[in-house]
């Protein structure tokens, strides 16, 4: 037994310390991972009983707040976009195949940088979470939200920890630009219902969502079968998720622009006979909605 902790000691010292990366494995929140961990954890209980927790609080009208910290996720977004893509382009990489660059040099160091900054963010973006619950929002915490924003801890804590650098730009990048959109629209939308004539664009956002894990997806691919230089675990790690996060917006896609699209048109056409609704709620031909 004694000879058996011992090992396992071992092998937690030689993954944890001896194989990370020596410029980032002392950074905040990358030095253990219990802060992914423990930040989980606490999230997803959070999520699993939020109604009951939020039950005998009034429901919160925080518009100020959403738009303040929508703003916030949008310039850190586009700070990250440029870092990301900036850097990789002075450091001159091969977008189809690129390893990490571990000197401590200014170029490689300052890549090693924006990914531990996206890497934060992770943490950041479970505020939403809980801005959802003083709303009362509950819809909207689904699983696809959970999820993503759990896993993406994970993820992120494995690039920062030990590949903050090569091929990790690209996902890093592409999602913060997809991030900027994103989060413009619910700072927009955050200022009330007469927005939401400007914000038709919504559903392209997914599509955007969409595009970057078919993306990441064959690059990864790409980088197996080619021999690439960027580690072979991340890649094969990176494809799952690819693959996962693909299917649950997919599904996502269909029902909020699919079967809801299909489901408005077969109601207004029970509802409505010779241009006259049955609830007396049509006007100039056309249905209204409340």
């Amino acid at each position: 037994m004694e000879f058996s902790w011992r090992s396992a000691v071992a092998l937690y010292k030689t993954a944890i310390d001896e194989r990370a990366d020596p410029r980032t494995a002392q950074w905040p929140l990358v030095h253990s991972p219990w802060n992914p961990i423990t930040a989980a954890a606490l999230y997803l209980y959070f999520c699993i009983n939020v109604r009951r927790l939020t039950a005998k609080m009034p429901t919160y009208q925080i518009r100020p707040l959403l738009i303040a910290y929508n703003a916030l996720m949008v310039a850190l977004s586009l700070y990250m976009t440029y870092e990301f893509f900036v850097t990789a382009y002075l450091s001159d990489y091969n977008l189809l195949c690129q390893a990490v660059d571990y000197s401590p040099t200014p170029l490689p160091t300052r890549m090693a940088s924006v990914c531990w900054l996206y890497y934060a963010s992770k943490y950041l973006e479970l505020v939403e979470t809980v801005m959802f619950s003083l709303r009362k929002k509950y819809s909207q915490i689904t699983f696809l939200h959970v999820y993503h924003h759990t896993s993406m801890l994970f993820v992120w804590w494995l690039a920062a920890k030990y590949l903050p650098g090569g091929q990790s730009f690209l996902f890093g990048g592409i999602n913060s630009f997809v991030h900027t959109v994103m989060y413009t629209y619910y700072g927009l939308s955050a200022f009330g219902p007469h927005m939401q004539k400007y914000l038709w664009w919504k559903k392209y956002i997914t599509v955007l969502q969409l595009s970057q894990f078919v993306i990441l997806f064959f690059y990864c691919i790409r980088s197996l079968t080619t021999g690439c230089g960027y580690a072979a675990w991340m890649c094969t790690l990176n494809i799952g998720y690819a693959i996962s996060l693909l299917l649950l917006f997919l599904n996502f896609y269909f029902q909020a622009y699919i079967y809801r699209k299909s489901a408005t048109k077969k109601q207004k056409g029970t509802a409505v006979t010779n241009g006259v609704a049955k609830n007396g709620a049509v006007a100039n031909g056309n249905l209204k909605h409340d």
